[in-house]
């Protein structure tokens, strides 16, 4: 009887835990109405893709934790299909995981995943801001400009939401300007693959916010003078800083 209660108390703890948090998406999801009216299949299919997309980033959900297909369409005001469709282009870019029985959860990657990524990371990225720099337009090098600033200020009072926001602004900005489109899609991709480890947890890491930011400006400033070979240094450098921030998380955490 007690190995029954025990397995009772188990699954409760394990629903409130699953209601809780898939609350915590709707939440966010439902601060962020689109009208639909107008959209035919494949617009809701992206806008279900763009919203969830955001929310899985931004509200707080653990890696490794279960979404449901039904709540998600429930709370996006759309049918199944476009957000089945959504969640399938998010499991190729890494950021849902589709496990046998159609079971979807966030992306969990172990520690051998993130090596891997950041050595990827640090084989391509370095090499794209060169190109980048030699092919960014003046509109993309204001955007890029603008992300920077929202950086600094949210850095400044410890934003982590809005930093990461303004930082993926700016790294799909890098993206569409390469003219290597498969490199630029590639390279966003492999970030988005371990997103999730940069949202820092504790006031010690606001200086690493800080820092990362001090090196977002230095390649913009490379890539506004289209000095290719600056942009690069600064990259691989900015990189190599990341590694060493995500292996303290991941060892301490």
């Amino acid at each position: 009887m007690q190995v029954v209660y025990r397995l009772h108390i188990i699954r409760m703890v394990m629903q409130y835990r699953y209601n809780y948090l898939m609350d915590t998406l709707e939440r966010y999801i439902a601060d962020h109405k689109i009208d639909y009216s107008d959209a035919d299949s494949l617009l809701l299919r992206e806008i279900a893709y763009e919203r969830l997309k955001d929310a899985i980033r931004n509200a707080n959900v653990p890696p490794g934790e279960p979404l449901s297909e039904n709540r998600l369409s429930r709370v996006l005001g759309i049918s199944r299909t476009p957000v089945r469709e959504a969640l399938q282009k998010l499991s190729q870019e890494g950021l849902v995981e589709i496990i046998p029985g159609r079971a979807v959860r966030v992306a969990n990657r172990s520690f051998r995943d993130v090596v891997d990524v950041l050595y990827i990371r640090l084989l391509l990225e370095p090499g794209m801001m060169r190109l980048v720099a030699e092919n960014i337009t003046d509109e993309q090098v204001d955007l890029m400009w603008n992300c920077v600033v929202h950086m600094e200020g949210a850095a400044e009072i410890g934003d982590r939401q809005g930093w990461a926001k303004a930082d993926t602004v700016w790294h799909e900005t890098i993206s569409e300007a390469c003219p290597n489109q498969l490199l630029g899609e590639t390279a966003l991709q492999m970030r988005n693959r371990i997103h999730q480890y940069a949202n820092v947890e504790n006031e010690l890491k606001i200086q690493q916010l800080k820092n990362g930011t001090a090196e977002h400006r230095a390649m913009t400033e490379a890539i506004a003078s289209r000095d290719g070979e600056k942009a690069e240094s600064i990259m691989r450098a900015h990189l190599v800083s990341l590694r060493e921030n995500l292996f303290d998380q991941l060892i301490y955490r």
